[in-house]
């Protein structure tokens, strides 16, 4: 018997070395007890761990081993600290059972992690890795613009990037998994959560979606340093009504389908692992319950196999909503809709079980949910490779090439809204620069919302960037001036003493980190009075006056705008905020922003989007009070360089529904400085059986053009993709007839023709 046992011993030894994985504890006390000694049956015993057998196959397997219990906890989520005590590790991890499916993780201590692992790894019967996911929003340590911003920048090669080290940091501190991107269509500014997506465009959505899921997740889910992207919130959740955070949305079919369903459907098809349902209704269905959307669509239609987690809370709030009459049945609806995992509700855990008992749920229903988590976790690599690398924080975090990339793009994605008499960039002829205001020594708000593990410590400031930017070239005479609110106008002297003595002044104003993003509804976004007041006093100066602006919404300049010669929305940067905003201000970065959400004139003016359908009346119907047209459209933005666009030609003139037209256009430095400029082309469809916007973005390019260079710009354009339009039902149609393409400003007929 001993000789036995040595074999049993040793032939686990050779799994463990052939899996890379460790043979569990009790299943060894299971083989040696019985006296197992046939290798097929102990082989079959770990057939789910086997790399080399097909992945269905392995979760098969794995099903038919777990009890109701395990297969209930991995629909799960938990949490995990707040920055973990390395003093009470212990304690907190007796809390956590090593069956859950998930931790929410909210360490930087990836040694805590491999700890908690090792427990789910070893103290459970058969060895499910948790998954561990936080929301990296824009960035884990090294913060990156907020995603409204990056849309500005227009450049999705830089996207992914930001992505794959966020990613990257991530992973080397615990995480495999990140509630990222957000891909909520948004043209209300009053709602806060704007900054977190991608601006009030259907195709910049879906591009940036695709930018980021490929980022995250790079080629291989199994590979080291990627994560799995989760996107949200699904859907509609941004036409919250009145910008209200968390409130009904009035959805229609045609809306549902052609403009909140198609950022969700590229991430989809781009790859994304996992999906988060939203707060909102969906037209009186919460989307938390909504089975069209959950499961007709996303896994009928689209085919998604990875599986669908619930916002904080939002299986309970089911009840709130008014279609659940408890937490119970908040659990039911929400699982037949389709959502296969629980965020912290513990509804799932508390009442699936005596839904099952009640045969209201199938098993053959909890199997789907479980197989579509395994699943993700087999595709991550977690039951091959449970842990991840322990390496120092300044091996992990602020890579000189990852602060590099974060001011590239934070550069890219500031936008030079005005420069009346080219008051910027600042040159040789400014020796006194009045640096005025209260986000100039700001390392806080300036990050944004939903900062990851950010830290106010690492972030350049706007006034330590000004000073490496011009160094002793040039002197910088600072005064706070005010606080970003409130009725203290003592600093007000101060701050126009200061400007009286300068050349220039530069005023840099904005939002705290909190006025935007989740909860972040405001009734008004313009800045408070006492903002807009200090810029008032410092016109008796008579000065100059450059206005740069950090918020994480359009803001409200009809009275700034006035007062201002040059104004900069440098939204919320991140960590490399003082050399990208310097860098800017100097003309060592030439500004190539362009806005992915429109700029109204007032509050009052909202919704006001670019892409607006046409009025029954077109001259009639405006604000009486106001101008017509926002204070800067969607797509707006200047340039330290001037563009001069040729025509536009096309290859043909009438195509059919199956041709491919190709249209060009050249573009022209014909400033004194290199830059970027970004071509937007659009396409209008006059006349169609249901009525289309006034323009839809279906295609950009960034390129970079030498001063006195001309550039040719393309657009490959096929009609089934490009000009077709999407009914109440998701069908596509595509019509013969007269269609536009816009561009700069220009437009150029073309036909369909039927053949």
């Amino acid at each position: 018997m001993k000789t036995f046992n040595v074999f049993i011993i040793l032939f686990f030894i050779h799994q463990f070395i052939i899996l890379g994985q460790e043979p569990h504890s009790n299943d060894y006390a299971i083989i040696l007890k019985t006296g197992e000694n046939n290798v097929e049956t102990q082989q079959q015993k770990y057939l789910y761990k086997d790399r080399n057998v097909p992945i269905e196959d392995r979760i098969d397997h794995l099903l038919g081993l777990m009890t109701l219990d395990e297969k209930i906890k991995q629909m799960n989520q938990w949490t995990y600290g707040k920055n973990a005590n390395p003093n009470n590790i212990g304690d907190k991890m007796k809390e956590v059972s090593p069956l859950i499916g998930s931790l929410l993780y909210r360490s930087t201590h990836p040694e805590y992690r491999n700890q908690i692992q090792k427990k789910a790894m070893t103290e459970s019967r058969l060895g499910i890795p948790i998954i561990f996911g936080f929301d990296a929003i824009h960035g884990y340590r090294t913060v990156f613009p907020i995603p409204l911003a990056q849309a500005c920048s227009w450049n999705t090669d830089l996207v992914k990037e930001s992505c794959k080290i966020a990613a990257k940091e991530g992973w080397l501190s615990g995480l495999d998994w990140t509630f990222s991107p957000m891909l909520d269509v948004a043209r209300d500014a009053r709602w806060g959560r704007v900054s977190e997506g991608y601006g009030e465009d259907v195709y910049a959505n879906s591009q940036f979606a695709i930018a980021a899921v490929k980022g995250y997740q790079g080629e291989d889910l199994a590979d080291k340093y990627t994560i799995a992207a989760c996107l949200k919130h699904y859907v509609g959740y941004s036409l919250s009504e009145g910008g209200r955070d968390y409130r009904y949305s009035d959805v229609s079919m045609q809306t549902l389908w052609e403009t909140f369903l198609p950022p969700f459907q590229a991430g989809i098809k781009a790859g994304a692992a996992t999906v988060m349902s939203g707060f909102n209704d969906i037209t009186g269905v919460p989307a938390s319950a909504n089975h069209y959307t959950l499961t007709e669509v996303l896994k009928d239609q689209w085919q998604h196999d990875g599986f669908v987690i619930s916002d904080w809370g939002s299986i309970r709030n089911l009840v709130d909503q008014g279609v659940a009459k408890d937490r119970k049945e908040a659990g039911l609806k929400s699982f037949l809709a389709g959502i296969e995992m629980d965020m912290v509700d513990d509804v799932y855990i508390d009442h699936l079980p005596e839904l099952v008992a009640e045969g209201k749920l199938s098993m053959s229903a909890i199997d789907d949910a479980v197989r579509r988590i395994i699943r993700v976790k087999m595709k991550l690599g977690l039951f091959e490779n449970p842990y991840v690398d322990v390496v120092p924080e300044d091996k992990r975090y602020l890579l000189p090439e990852y602060l590099k990339v974060a001011e590239e793009l934070a550069s890219e994605s500031m936008v030079l809204l005005k420069n009346d008499n080219k008051t910027l960039p600042i040159t040789s002829k400014y020796k006194q620069l009045a640096i005025i205001g209260p986000m100039v020594k700001d390392s806080v708000h300036i990050m944004g919302f939903w900062e990851g593990m950010g830290r106010s410590q690492d972030v350049e400031t706007i006034y330590e960037g000004l000073e490496k930017e011009f160094g002793n070239e040039v002197a910088l005479n600072f005064a706070a001036g005010c606080d970003f609110e409130g009725e203290d106008r003592s600093g007000f002297k101060e701050a126009l003493e200061t400007a009286e003595k300068s050349d220039i002044v530069l005023i840099f104003l904005g939002e705290k980190r909190n006025w935007s993003g989740e909860n972040g509804s405001r009734s008004s976004i313009a800045l408070p009075k006492i903002q807009e007041d200090l810029v008032l006093e410092l016109l008796k100066a008579k000065k100059p006056i450059v206005l740069i602006l950090s918020s994480g919404r359009p803001l409200e300049l009809i009275r700034l705008n006035r007062w201002a010669d040059a104004i900069i929305e440098i939204w919320q940067p991140g960590t490399a905020a003082g050399s990208a905003v310097a860098g800017i201000l100097s003309g060592r970065h030439n500004p190539s922003g362009k806005l992915s959400m429109t700029f109204p004139q007032t509050t009052g003016q909202i919704p006001m989007y670019y892409n607006m359908r046409k009025p029954a009346r077109p001259n009639l119907g405006h604000y009486q009070d106001i101008p017509r047209d926002p204070l800067y459209w969607f797509g707006h933005g200047l340039s330290y360089s001037s563009f001069d666009y040729g025509p536009i030609k096309l290859s043909k003139s009438e195509i059919s529904k199956t041709d491919t037209l190709i249209a060009e256009v050249e573009v022209t430095n014909a400033g004194t400085r290199d830059g970027k400029e970004t071509v937007l082309w659009y396409i209008r469809d006059p006349i169609a059986n249901i009525s289309r916007p006034m323009k839809e973005l279906q295609y950009f390019e960034k390129k970079y053009i030498r001063a006195g260079e001309t550039i040719k710009y393309s657009f490959e354009i096929d009609p089934l993709r490009d000009l077709s339009y999407l009914d109440s039902r998701g069908n596509v149609h595509l019509e013969s007839g007269d269609f536009y393409i816009l561009v700069n400003d220009q437009k150029v007929k073309f036909e369909i023709i039927n053949r």
